[in-house]
């Protein structure tokens, strides 16, 4: 009877154990076979190079993800096997649920079609990893998504700029309804594209995806990071979302004629003000900034371009304002010397136009309102930036002639 008691006891041991795994097993089925891994948000084109652009996109479950590209053309994204680019962090390939996969060696100003693709983790221990279901774009039912490498060799690029939008979807739409793949190479989100970062959600719903919806999947958007960027418990994420060529919130790059240097306002509030809670240190990051400026003014690819534009959310100028007036300090005076041709802001909500005025900025800033846009068209003859409102009818035009 003792005996008889212990396999019992075994048995309901097993049983139990078994329950477990059925458990188990009935928990993972909706993941793997219920079409439960989504994509979440995006793909968008981040830091689109000569050789070289980020993909970003998010997924509901933690996942391995990769893009697979093709060259451009009309037969099958399957007529051949295509190369696959991972996203890896010091030699491990990344599981998150933000995926960003840096694909490097394409060529200059050619166009590229590419599917993304993200393979869900159900459990991972040691070197053991249980995968569930694959999230992918559709190349089956519709064209796969492109892109265009730039080429510093073109004669003409048009871009549009948009700032100011503070999650109205309403507002991004009408200004950038006629943005699309083949006639925009660039769209410039000039900052406080949302009013605070305070989660993931906010920044995505609150922007991105009617970006996305519209054109960022195949026309790279290149973000100015504005000051209500730079608030909110998640403002510390900001350039995992939006990755560039330098690493940081600021940088710089060349398409067609023209070189671009992208810079990052900071705070428009002195760092010890109530409102920052302690956390600001922009000063100093700003004082960073202007010694990385410094050094890019002085570079070939810089001097070699016909054109010169400063994206910069706040204005150095029509403001008494803390951060306006450290910017002036610190960043005028490097680019009064540089040559430049024009410097596009935001953040006052109005638009204007200051000329370049001897003594205080040597070159022209055009501030952009919130409910306007800037369609600028450039060739080697001129750059024509046009200001329009939210019906497409035009506003104001300016000319400029290249610096060189």
């Amino acid at each position: 009877m003792a005996s008889h008691a212990i396999n019992i006891s075994g048995f309901k041991m097993t049983m139990k154990k078994f329950y477990l795994f059925l458990v188990f097993v009935l928990s993972i089925l909706p993941g793997t076979y219920g079409q439960e891994m989504k994509i979440t948000h995006g793909p968008y084109l981040q830091a689109l190079g000569e050789n070289e652009v980020t993909i970003v996109w998010t997924t509901n479950r933690k996942a391995v993800s990769w893009v697979e590209v093709a060259p451009s053309g009309d037969e099958s994204f399957y007529s051949q096997e295509h190369p696959k680019y991972y996203e890896t962090r010091n030699g491990n390939r990344v599981a998150d649920t933000l995926h960003r996969v840096r694909i490097t060696g394409l060529n200059a100003a050619e166009s590229y079609r590419y599917r993304i693709f993200s393979k869900e983790i159900l459990t991972y221990e040691g070197h053991r990893v249980l995968y569930g279901n694959i999230a992918s774009t559709n190349v089956y039912r519709q064209k796969p998504l492109r892109f265009s490498t730039a080429n510093p060799a073109r004669e003409t690029i048009n871009f549009t700029v948009v700032n100011d939008i503070h999650g109205n979807f309403d507002t991004l739409h009408a200004l950038t309804r006629d943005v699309k793949f083949g006639t925009t190479d660039l769209v410039f989100f000039n900052g406080d594209m949302v009013s605070s970062m305070d989660n993931e959600a906010q920044v995505l719903k609150g922007f991105m995806d009617k970006a996305t919806e519209l054109f960022a999947g195949e026309v790279p958007a290149f973000f100015a990071r504005g000051n209500h960027e730079a608030r909110g418990a998640f403002s510390i994420r900001f350039p995992d979302y939006f990755p560039t060529f330098s690493g940081h919130p600021y940088y710089s790059f060349r398409q067609g004629p023209v070189a671009f240097i992208v810079l990052d306002c900071g705070e428009d509030k002195p760092d010890s003000d109530i409102e920052y809670s302690g956390l600001a240190d922009f000063d100093a990051y700003r004082t960073e900034q202007a010694e990385w400026l410094k050094e890019v003014v002085k570079t070939k690819e810089f001097l070699d371009a016909p054109y010169r534009v400063v994206i910069l959310h706040m204005p150095p100028y029509g403001s008494e304002w803390h951060g306006s007036r450290d910017l002036r300090r610190k960043f005028v005076p490097i680019l009064n010397e540089a040559g430049i041709t024009v410097m596009l802001c935001g953040h006052t909500h109005r638009y204007s136009f200051m000329e370049a005025n001897h003594g205080k900025n040597q070159f022209p800033i055009l501030i952009n309102a919130n409910n306007t846009s800037l369609e600028v068209m450039v060739d080697l003859g001129k750059m024509t930036i046009t200001h329009k409102n939210t019906s497409g009818r035009e506003l104001h035009r300016h000319e400029f002639k290249p610096v060189r």
